[in-house]
C-alpha cells in the first residue's frame, strides 16, 4: 500500500525536541510506513480499534491505518518511559 503519512501537529511539535540523531531515525520510518504500514515492529494496541504503535529505539509512533483513503495518521511521536502506555 503506497499512501501518505499525516504527522498531527502536537507530534510535529515533539519530534522537533527529539535530538538531531534521533529524529533523522524517526523520519525514515514515517518514510518507510509510506510504502508499508505494517512492515517493521509494530504491534496492534489491545482495546484500540485501527491502532497500533511502531517501536524506533526507545521512541514510539502511534498510528492508525485507514486502508481506504490509503493514509497513516501519526497521533504521537514519544519516548518511551514507564508512563508511556
Amino acid at each position: 500500500m503506497t499512501g501518505t503519512v499525516v504527522v498531527a501537529k502536537a507530534a510535529q511539535k515533539r519530534l522537533a525536541r527529539f535530538p538531531a540523531k534521533d529524529q533523522d531515525k524517526i523520519a525514515a520510518a514515517l518514510v518507510a510506513m509510506e510504502a508499508d504500514p505494517f512492515f517493521g515492529d509494530i504491534i496492534k494496541l489491545e482495546g484500540e480499534r485501527d491502532r497500533s504503535r511502531r517501536r524506533i529505539g526507545s521512541y514510539r509512533i502511534f498510528s492508525a491505518v485507514d486502508r481506504a483513503a490509503r493514509t497513516v495518521s501519526v497521533n504521537a511521536i514519544v519516548r518511551r518511559t514507564s508512563t508511556t502506555y
